[in-house]
């Protein structure tokens, strides 16, 4: 008994078994487990089933149950029970007949060998089976439990609230994968990618078979992400991994796909058929899974036959007969040989029409073009290009087919999303296939967003402009992703390019950063909320009113939508009869209609949430009527006033000054307006005064005299008004008012103050910048206005942009402002208003354009490069950060050690990172530094480690031969020599030339020296400056040597005593000697010419040829030639042949046909036995025959021998040759004729033996083998 196998633990308490039922019927499995709450599912053939007509699928607590209702023959399949990590699976037996045995096949895989007892009483068919009595199990033995992948699902302690699980599909089935996130939590959106293998990001792959969704419930604040594949593919098997991130929260999941083959009997993949089931989706690990493809069939008998080629008979076969071959065949081993199956099944078979195919995928950035290619066997066959399964047809511009020879070319010019397809090019029957992918370039920014200031409440909108259409875009504040959330406070506007960000009502809250981002580009603007201050367009006046008349306060304010309280003496006013309040737009009206003394007081208007009122007095005129003579004098009645004292009204400019002077006077007095004098100076009619600049007249209610045509003076009864619409700064003065009649006259004066906004400030000027700031300044304004400055507001704007944007809200006193919140590298203009009790000016000039910067980083790597007694260089690297501004040099200081005093070692900046720095002193002990300026001014310091004493420091000579003046330098006779060679030594080295030990003359060779290289100048090489040049570089005592060697090389000479040796038949024999002059470098060659002497055109026989004789054939018969010979080295041929001195005759001489002489073959061969005796054990009066084969040539002479003696003239032996065949025939032999027979075979090529033994043995009589019997 084998030893039990020990189970893994198992979630199942109870595990359903296979059974047995009939057509018609049904039956019930059932499981439990060992949670109550444990999922569990079913499956038939690996696939999910639920409930249905045909499935019942119920669980109560740990109890879960399958019933299958009216069973038929299909039903008969594998089924399983899932439950966490643990798989159970089960078979389902259907029979044809009632009460028939059923029999389990001997050789069943997974069953026992035990065939259990058959049950007495059989189940009733038509039933519906209520429990297990009522099914018939095929055998005891529980079903195995199958080793199933750790289960993918985990905790879910990260981000997602559901997870995606592995799941299987069909090939040409949808599957669709879920993951859900909760929100509740997140401070932003959460991004999702999915993920196929490691790496490949399927955001790009979306599209026919590919689709990613995204929903979102606001109710429960829950994302949903939807991964569809769509008509899935074998190719799309494998792992797959889903990542999602929320600032700095990640989470992510890994899950797999399994894709099935459709069943099919012709054309199926091997690879599909036996694809392993591993985790980790690779297609040589994990396990193989056949129980699908096992199927019910009757034992086979194994027959002893020959042995097959197992693999020619799967190669042929259909993948359906793979087991049942491997069964009939005796393999056990069924993974080995599907692994080399399919390595057999990758050799495919070469193309018969086509000789290169398209490659298997392309890909091409939108809006370029892409030329497919390849090559047929016949290049006048005609090709057939698809996409996606689809007729491609020239159509303009787009689809170009080309033919150039065996090339067969489709060119797709602008390509879209839409040409992100599957092509193929048909030939005939055959098909090749390729995927094009289509890249989407990068969405870049065309027009950036712009600053806005905006008031509290109102409207804003952010607009940029992307170079695509239909491009999606993020918006960001503060870093923080935008979305559209119930409020709707954000709307997001798309306009073909133009993508626009909306914020309704804008408060204090939404001032930030903002920021719009593309997969190619970002732009980014900031947005300033004010509070809106409540400006006062009109003020409420002072009055005087008599009784009975109508007293009317009115204001005007910025906003239409304050509302207000109107008080008297700090009680509030409550409308009645009498008094009216009204609001209409941005005017306030208090309304008193028949004015009583009770009415007078001090009237207050308070606008609701806003810290300030209006106030003015009614003041309540009380007539008294008296007994008047018929004649009244004039009088002017000014509460504010007495005769001789001043009073001075303010009026804003541009606003209508209006004086309304209460008068009396029986009769009507005439009324004098003057400006410019005292009315104590105005004279009565007929009289001239000395220069009042203005005078209107007004008699019985009509304009006499009349000024401007701005001023308006008129009078009512008791009134005399003087009107000027639209007051500016010259209507600013004294004016007098005269009353006159009969019975006499009043003045008055009244001086008008006009008061106006300031003039604008002078143009800002920008003192320093930062890296996200500046300082401006700025001089006050020239004219205040009449009111004293209170402060001043500055704006700012990007060059490039039209939108200023305020920086402060309330007045600045100062002139001087530090301007923060830039953008490094951006270029700015800055204005500022002056602001006083009337109002804001006009703004200045801008400034300059100027660019926030911050000063760069410090120099790196500050040393010394070189010193003498005099001179310091130093070197030094740019700073690692410049900044967004070009740098403007460096400045190098120095000071003497024991000060403090920095000297600049040159005047302004170099732009160079070495310096070399004179007429220092020498002895002296020097600190240097360096510092880089840019716009904003210097960087830190960069300083040396420690002073520097100004002394030359002696440096041994050195020579730097060039790597090509290593070897031998060779030139050509004429050509110049210029060779620089440098070195190293202080103090100055003193340099010395020599050739081949002597000193070079200067007609020889020019030679020029400096500090730090020599140079060796010859204009016009001649062979003489061949040899071995000596560098000599020498300091004091020390010094260093190098050579070169110089060869100057020139066209050899020709070559010498050129001689027919030899002629015969079309060939000259030819022989030389090398030249005397090779040109100073080896011969490497000879060029061999021939002429005809009747045309003494010269071809060339040779070239290049090596060797000092030759041998010229192919000449024509019946010509005479001449040869010459060239010599060739490095620089080329000789100037000059050598000829030969005679001719060479080519004769025509007859020709004698000699026929070829053959040797006859020897097919003579020595005797050989090719089958030798066998010794052989006879019974004595029997006869019998030995036999031998043997060949030779001729035909040997075959001589039998016995026990060495001769045999053939003996009758008792026959012997026959047949065909080879030697056979010896004895008759009757007796127990004498044992022995060792010899059969020998001679011919002329020799001889051969061969023997055997006989053994006789004598007849046993019958009557002896009765008695042993």
């Amino acid at each position: 008994m084998p030893e039990p196998v020990k189970k893994t633990v198992s979630a199942f308490a109870k595990k359903p078994k296979t059974q047995e039922a009939e057509e018609g019927s049904s039956v019930l499995f059932e499981a439990e487990t060992e949670k109550p709450d444990a999922k569990v599912k079913w499956q038939c053939n690996s696939k999910d089933i639920a409930t249905g007509d045909k499935y019942v699928i119920t669980a109560a607590g740990n109890k879960h149950s399958l019933a299958i209702k009216a069973i038929t023959k299909e039903d008969a399949n594998v089924y399983a029970v899932i439950a966490g990590g643990s798989k159970v699976k089960f078979d389902l037996k259907v029979v044809s007949k009632p009460g028939a045995p059923v029999q389990a096949p001997a050789d069943a895989p997974g069953k026992s060998d035990v065939e259990p007892a058959p049950p007495t009483d059989p189940a009733p068919p038509a039933a519906a089976p209520t429990g297990e009595q009522l099914v018939v199990p095929a055998q005891d033995a529980p079903p195995a439990e199958d080793a199933q992948p750790p289960d993918t699902r985990q905790d879910l302690t990260g981000l997602f609230t559901e997870k995606p699980t592995s799941g299987d599909v069909t090939v040409g089935e949808n599957i669709t994968f879920v993951a859900k996130v909760c929100a509740e939590s997140l401070l932003k959106k959460p991004t999702i990618k999915w993920f196929k293998g490691k790496w490949m990001d399927l955001a790009s792959k979306s599209g026919k078979h590919l689709q990613l969704k995204e929903t979102y419930d606001r109710s429960t604040k829950v994302y949903t992400f939807e991964m569809q594949i769509i008509a899935a593919k074998a190719n799309f098997a494998g792992a797959y991994r889903c990542e999602v991130a929320s600032r700095d929260k990640f989470d992510s999941c890994n899950f797999d796909l399994a894709v099935h083959e459709a069943c099919a009997t012709e054309g199926f993949d091997i690879r599909t058929a036996f694809r392993r089931t591993g985790a980790d989706g690779k297609e040589d690990s994990g396990e193989l899974d056949f129980s699908t493809l096992l199927k019910k069939r009757e034992a086979v008998q194994v027959n002893a036959e020959p042995d097959s080629d197992v693999w020619n008979i799967l190669c042929s076969a259909p993948s359906s007969e793979y087991e049942k071959i491997a069964f009939e065949n005796g393999i056990t081993d069924l993974r080995g040989m599907l692994k080399r199956l399919k390595k057999m099944k990758k050799e495919e078979k070469k193309s018969a029409a086509f000789t290169k195919k398209l490659d298997p995928a392309y890909q091409v950035k939108k809006g370029h073009k892409i030329k497919l290619a390849i090559e047929v066997a016949n290049q006048d066959v005609e090709v057939k290009w698809l996409k996606n399964g689809v007729d491609l047809h020239p159509t303009g511009s787009k689809y170009i087919f080309e033919s150039v020879g065996n090339m067969r070319y489709l060119t797709i010019n602008h390509c879209s999303l839409a040409d992100d397809a599957t092509y193929s090019c048909v030939v005939g029957e055959e098909k090749c296939t390729t995927e094009l992918f289509v890249q989407e370039p990068p969405i870049t920014i065309v027009k950036n967003l712009e600053d806005q200031m905006v008031m509290d409440g109102e409207r804003v909108e952010l607009m940029c402009e992307v170079s695509e259409e239909g491009a999606n875009v993020k918006w960001e504040k503060d870093g923080v992703e935008l979305t559209r959330d119930e409020s709707f406070k954000y709307r997001f506007k798309k306009d073909g390019c133009k993508h626009v960000l909306i914020i309704n009502e804008a408060t204090k809250e939404d001032c930030g950063h903002y920021k719009v981002k593309t997969n190619g580009g970002e732009s980014m603007a900031e947005i300033l909320v004010q509070e809106k201050d409540l400006e006062v367009y009109q003020s409420i006046a002072d009055l005087t009113v008599k009784a009975k008349d109508q007293a009317v306060f009115k204001c005007e304010v910025s906003d239409e939508k304050v509302r207000g309280t109107w008080y008297k003496n700090g009680v509030e006013v409550k409308p009645d009869a009498r008094v009216n309040i009204t609001h209409i737009g941005r005017n306030h009206k208090l309304t008193i209609d028949d004015v009583k003394p009770e009415d007078e007081g001090d009237y207050t208007f308070v606008p609701d949430g806003h810290a300030f009122n209006l106030s003015a007095k009614l003041n309540f005129l009380d007539v008294k009527i008296d007994f008047v003579p018929r004649q009244d004098p004039p009088k002017i009645h000014l509460d504010c006033m007495g005769r001789t004292a001043d009073s001075t009204i303010v009026v804003v400019a541009g606003n209508k000054l209006r004086l309304d002077v209460p008068i009396t006077g029986d009769p009507a007095p005439t009324v004098i307006w003057t400006k410019g004098e005292k009315a104590s100076s105005v004279k009565p009619d007929g009289e001239e005064t000395e220069g009042p600049a203005s005078s209107w007249t007004l008699k019985h209610g009509e304009v006499v005299t009349e000024g401007d045509s701005r001023v308006h003076v008129e009078t009512t009864k008791g009134h005399c008004i003087f009107t000027i619409e639209g007051a500016e700064r010259q209507d600013e003065g004294l004016y007098s008012v005269v009353v006159r009649n009969p019975a006499g006259e009043d003045t008055a004066d009244i001086n008008v103050k006009v008061v106006d906004v300031p003039d604008p400030p002078q143009t800002p000027r920008v003192l320093s910048v930062g890296e996200e700031s500046c300082v401006v300044q700025w001089d006050p304004p020239l004219f205040d206005g009449g009111q004293p400055i209170i402060g001043y507001v500055l704006e700012r704007k990007k060059k490039k942009s039209y939108r200023w944007m305020r920086l402060n809200f309330d007045p600045y006193l100062d002139t001087t402002f530090e301007a923060k919140r830039m953008i490094e590298g951006m270029e700015y203009e800055m204005r500022v208003y002056a602001v006083n009790g009337i109002g804001m000016s006009r703004h200045s000039p801008a400034s300059q354009p100027f660019v926030p910067v911050a000063p760069t980083s410090e120099p790196i790597g500050l040393c010394v490069d070189d010193i003498s007694d005099t001179t310091i260089s130093l070197k030094w690297r740019p700073p690692e950060r410049i900044g967004s501004v070009e740098l403007e040099g460096y400045g190098v200081e120095y000071c003497k050690e024991g000060t403090d005093e920095w000297i600049p070692a040159i005047q302004g900046l170099t732009d160079r990172t070495s310096l070399m720095i004179r007429d220092l002193t020498t002895g002296d002990k020097l600190q240097f530094r360096v510092r880089a300026f840019n716009m904003a001014g210097p960087s830190a310091a960069s300083t040396l480690a420690q002073p520097v004493t100004i002394r030359e420091i002696m440096q041994r000579p050195r020579i730097m031969i060039p790597r090509n003046l290593r070897q031998t330098l060779v030139k050509t006779v004429g050509e110049t020599v210029n060779l620089m060679i440098k070195f190293q030594g202080k103090p100055r080295p003193k340099v010395i030339w020599s050739k081949d030990g002597e000193p070079l003359s200067p007609t020889f060779a020019s030679v020029r020296n400096s500090e730090v290289d020599t140079i060796l100048f010859i204009r016009k090489t001649e062979r003489t400056h061949s040899g071995k040049y000596d560098l000599q570089v020498q300091i004091e005592n020390v010094e260093d040597k190098a050579n070169i060697t110089l060869q100057v090389v020139d066209l050899p000479g020709a070559p010498e005593a050129l001689k027919i040796t030899d002629v015969w038949g079309f060939n000259v024999a030819l022989e030389w000697k090398p030249p005397k002059d090779n040109g100073n470098c080896e011969i490497t060659g000879y060029t061999i010419q021939k002429a005809d002497k009747k045309t003494m055109e010269w071809f060339t026989v040779y070239e290049q040829y090596r060797r000092t004789n030759c041998v010229a054939s192919d000449l024509i018969m019946g010509n005479e030639y001449v040869f010459r010979a060239f010599a060739i080295n490095q620089v080329g041929l000789s100037l000059e042949p050598c000829n030969t001195t005679d001719s060479a005759y080519i004769q025509k001489t007859a020709m004698e046909y000699k026929p070829p002489s053959y040797k006859d073959h020897d097919f003579s061969q020595a005797p050989k036995f090719t089958h030798p005796l066998v010794n052989r054990s006879i019974i004595a009066g029997y006869s019998t025959t030995i036999s031998c084969s043997v060949r030779g040539s001729p035909k040997p002479k075959v001589t039998w021998f016995k026990n060495k003696m001769d045999i053939s003239n003996e009758a008792k032996y026959r012997m026959l040759s047949k065909q080879g065949v030697l056979t010896l025939e004895i008759r009757k032999p007796c127990t004498f004729d044992g022995g060792v027979y010899m059969c020998r075979a001679v011919n002329d090529s020799g001889e051969d033996i061969v023997e055997c033994k006989l053994e006789v043995r004598s007849q046993v009589p019958k009557e002896e083998k009765k008695k042993e019997d």
